[in-house]
C-alpha cells in the first residue's frame, strides 16, 4: 500500500470530521452524518483512504465510548458501506441514488447489529435488540435519506474542489 504524505494527512481529518460530525449530533437519536460524509469521502477520495477513515474513526470511537460488541460491529459495517457505495458509484448519476443507498443503510443499521449482537447472546436477545430497535431504525433511515438529499450535491463539490485545490486528488 503505497502511502504518500498527503494520504498521512488526509485521512486522519476525514476520520476527525466523522468523529466530529457524530459528535455534533449525538443529542438526536439516530440522526447523524456519518452515512453521508463516508458515501462522499468514498466519492471522492476512493476506496483505499475511505475504508481507512473507517477504520480509524472505528478505532477512536473505542477511545470515546469504550470497547464493547458494537465496536466490532463498526469494523464491519462502515467499511460494507464504503465498498457498496464503491461498487455502485459509476452507476449512480445523482444524489437520489446515494440517498437510496444511506436510507436503506439506516433501515438495516439495526437489522445489522441484531445479527451480530447474535452471535455473541443467542438469537432470543438479537431479535429482542432489533425488535426494541425497529422505531430508531426507522429514524434512522428516514433521516439519512434526507440528509443525503439535502446535502450531497453541495458537500461533494465543494469538498472536490477543496481536495483538487489542497491534495490534487478525486477520485
Amino acid at each position: 500500500m503505497d502511502m504518500r504524505a498527503r494520504d498521512i494527512a488526509l485521512i486522519p481529518l476525514l476520520s476527525a470530521s466523522i468523529t466530529v460530525g457524530k459528535l455534533a449530533l449525538s443529542f438526536i437519536p439516530n440522526v447523524e452524518i456519518v452515512t453521508m460524509l463516508f458515501i462522499i469521502y468514498t466519492v471522492t477520495f476512493g476506496l483505499k483512504r475511505s475504508l481507512l477513515a473507517a477504520v480509524l474513526f472505528s478505532t477512536i470511537e473505542i477511545l470515546i465510548y469504550g470497547f464493547s460488541t458494537w465496536v466490532l460491529g463498526y469494523y464491519l459495517i462502515w467499511p460494507l458501506l464504503i465498498i457498496v457505495t464503491g461498487l455502485l458509484k459509476d452507476r449512480l448519476k445523482s444524489e437520489f441514488g446515494y440517498a437510496a443507498i444511506a436510507g436503506i443503510f439506516g433501515f438495516l443499521f439495526g437489522a445489522f447489529f441484531a445479527v451480530f449482537e447474535s452471535f455473541f447472546y443467542g438469537w432470543a436477545y438479537g431479535f429482542t435488540y432489533w425488535l426494541r430497535g425497529i422505531l430508531f431504525d426507522v429514524v434512522h433511515g428516514v433521516s439519512n435519506y434526507i440528509v443525503v438529499l439535502l446535502l450531497f450535491k453541495p458537500l461533494s463539490r465543494m469538498l472536490k474542489a477543496q481536495a483538487e485545490r489542497f491534495f490534487g486528488v478525486v477520485s
